[in-house]
């Protein structure tokens, strides 16, 4: 077991990236709290968002785990939730984004009205400062938000996000639209029952300003390899839940995410990063505490995973720790957590 990243803050849902030769990590900032834990996420009560960096992952190279964690550098506080007009509370899992010479930090909030939403801040450097729009991103819902930018010619970029039960995705059932918000499912709620078909993750093609969509909210399928039909809603093990990353490795885009309440890290793969997606398998066994959360990049051509677990504070589920570990592929591309034979 790997020792925790960042021990001097509590830190989750590591949105890892390598800009300008480091990798930086775009992480929730967890704090202690006297709200009362529920499945509607009420205890996960962040209120602002730290940058940190590290020069080498040397430490946790090869399939052996490391005792001694790598020096990080923590940038401080770069976005706080009084500095965002249309935030209320709980600024979740963040992500960032670089194109055309501009940083963009993507995070989710609850509105005035309790809704979730998903704002974006802008910054010349990779550690802010970020200043904020001062509205949320037209269209946007739910939460999790995973930037991606290709590597075709135009850096085409995407915005996956949603996540249930406390995040509100099982709310727009009739649209991909903030207007088909429907309150009625609000709390730990999904579809259910025979035919029911679990509900999608949702994407939309990032326009030139990286501030706005350039389409429509499209629904992210998913399907199940054995049927080629969408992942049905009781299979819990393999359905979306939240925690959507998007990586691209020898021209095969891999769409991977939390189930929820099974714990696991599952990924699909596919040929467009618009999907389909066809489920492939799971990346990351349950962890101790009730979430689990992720990103992986690459990084001085080793594969890289990012997570958290809440060893650092004894299992309280909402005061998580920072993780790595190396993963691998085998020949047919399936993602590994122990090296292939040569």
């Amino acid at each position: 077991m790997s020792p925790p990243l960042i021990t001097h803050l509590y830190t989750a849902d590591p949105s890892a990236h390598v800009f300008e030769g480091k990798v930086y990590i775009y992480p929730s900032h967890d704090r202690e709290t006297d709200i009362q834990s529920n499945d509607n996420g009420d205890q996960y009560d962040m209120v602002d968002y730290h940058v940190f960096s590290l020069d080498s992952l040397d430490a946790y190279a090869g399939s052996a785990s490391s005792s001694e964690a790598p020096q990080v550098t923590d940038h401080g506080v770069v976005l706080r939730a009084d500095d965002v007009p249309w935030v209320s509370r709980q600024m979740w899992a963040p992500d960032a984004a670089f194109r055309k010479g501009k940083y963009y930090l993507y995070f989710p909030a609850r509105d005035h009205s309790s809704i979730f939403r998903i704002g974006v801040a802008v910054g010349n450097s990779p550690t802010g400062p970020f200043t904020p729009e001062p509205e949320p991103i037209p269209g946007s819902f739910s939460i999790d938000p995973a930037s991606f930018v290709d590597d075709d010619a135009d850096e085409s970029a995407y915005l996956y996000f949603g996540g249930l039960w406390g995040g509100q995705l099982q709310c727009y059932q009739k649209g991909n639209t903030p207007e088909s918000y429907d309150e009625a499912w609000l709390g730990p709620k999904e579809p259910s029952g025979p035919g029911a078909k679990a509900l999608f993750p949702k994407v939309a093609k990032l326009a030139d300003d990286m501030r706005s969509f350039e389409g429509p909210v499209r629904d992210l399928v998913i399907l199940a390899p054995e049927t080629g039909e969408p992942i049905a809603a009781d299979d819990h093990d393999r359905r979306f839940f939240e925690a959507a990353w998007m990586h691209k490795r020898d021209g095969t885009y891999y769409f991977s995410y939390s189930t929820g309440d099974t714990h696991y890290l599952v990924y699909a793969t596919g040929t467009s990063p618009l999907g389909p997606f066809t489920y492939a398998g799971r990346i990351l066994e349950p962890v101790l505490g009730w979430t689990t959360h992720h990103s992986i990049v690459e990084f001085r051509d080793r594969w890289w995973l990012f997570h958290h677990d809440c060893e650092l504070s004894n299992g309280v589920n909402h005061l998580r720790s920072v993780k790595v570990k190396e993963i691998f592929y085998d020949k047919e591309g399936r993602i590994t957590t122990v090296k292939p034979a040569e």
